[in-house]
């Protein structure tokens, strides 16, 4: 975020993406001619016990976007079913490789890989994949849908897998592991990510779908272990916990497509990109301990407290 808040071309805006009257106002106010849709609630764990909280944010906050999107960039507002808008909007719906559902050992998911989610996040992501879609088929909107696989690097929320275990390694706590820590995950570097979200706003084709994967498939018990290594702590700190239900077993994306139209592949290697990662964390102390202070402590004990 350095040097963001100082140009003239930034402006925050809190609202709630549920309150249509607030997001149209937004799209009025700057005249928003292009949409990079990244707000959800994003994390598994917290979805299984609070489903109704993604399907409100994750569902009719897309819904909500849509439409304010839709009325403000027709050319003839007046007429419902009219298709012609002004040129050079876009919509991008940033989306992820749950709504895949659970690979076996072989495989890759690609963009026409069937939609089977397993968990309510993933259900209520593949939800709004659809309603674009929905919203490309029957209004002409002109959107773009992406697919990553699971991300890492600064600022990530505490919640997530890597800051979460950098964080209790830097405080002597116990790490908690899923059943026998075996899931296997493919990781993006989150500069990788919107780079390649860039490219396929500026050139993606209007209704398509496109998957951004980092080719780097770990389990989740040797990134872990990895995490102890960098941080010269012992493998003792891991604490094998119950499995979560309908845990799924393994993502992995094929980002040809990625390849083949932009000439896009991660610039990061895993190695490089932990190395980083870990480093801004151990400088970035203050901004963690601001984020796991008061109610988080209570959902932390909710999630991890029953050891296998």
């Amino acid at each position: 975020m350095d040097g963001i808040t100082e140009d003239a071309l930034y402006h925050f805006e809190k609202v709630d993406i549920r309150d249509r009257e607030a997001v149209r106002r937004l799209f009025e106010t700057y005249d928003v001619t292009e949409v990079v849709h990244f707000a959800a609630e994003s994390h598994v764990d917290r979805s299984i016990t609070e489903p109704e909280v993604f399907l409100t944010t994750n569902v009719l906050g897309t819904q909500v976007l849509l439409d304010a999107a839709m009325w403000h960039w027709k050319l003839d507002a007046k007429n419902k079913h009219s298709r012609h808008y002004r040129e050079g909007v876009c919509f991008v719906h940033v989306s992820t490789d749950e709504v895949y559902g659970s690979l076996g050992a072989e495989g890759f998911f690609t963009e026409t890989s069937p939609i089977a989610p397993n968990s309510p996040y993933a259900a209520s992501k593949a939800s709004s994949d659809l309603l674009v879609r929905a919203y490309y088929e029957t209004y002409g909107l002109p959107v773009k849908t992406t697919r990553c696989s699971n991300n890492y690097g600064p600022y990530q929320f505490p919640e997530k897998l890597i800051p979460l275990m950098i964080h209790n390694c830097l405080a002597g706590k116990s790490l908690p592991v899923y059943g026998d820590g075996q899931q296997i995950r493919d990781w993006l570097h989150v500069n990788d990510h919107c780079e390649a979200i860039d490219l396929v706003r500026q050139r993606g084709r209007f209704g398509d779908v496109y998957n951004i994967g980092g080719h780097n498939e770990k389990t989740n018990l040797a990134l872990v272990k990895l995490i102890l290594q960098k941080l010269d702590r012992p493998e003792t700190l891991i604490q094998f916990v119950q499995d979560r239900p309908g845990h799924d077993r393994r993502y992995a994306i094929d980002a040809s497509k990625m390849a083949r139209e932009f000439d896009w592949t991660p610039r990061y290697s895993f190695e490089k990109g932990m190395e980083e990662t870990i480093d801004w964390y151990l400088r970035h102390p203050e901004w963690v301990e601001r984020i796991v202070s008061g109610a988080y402590q209570s959902y932390y004990e909710a999630m991890y407290s029953s050891v296998e």
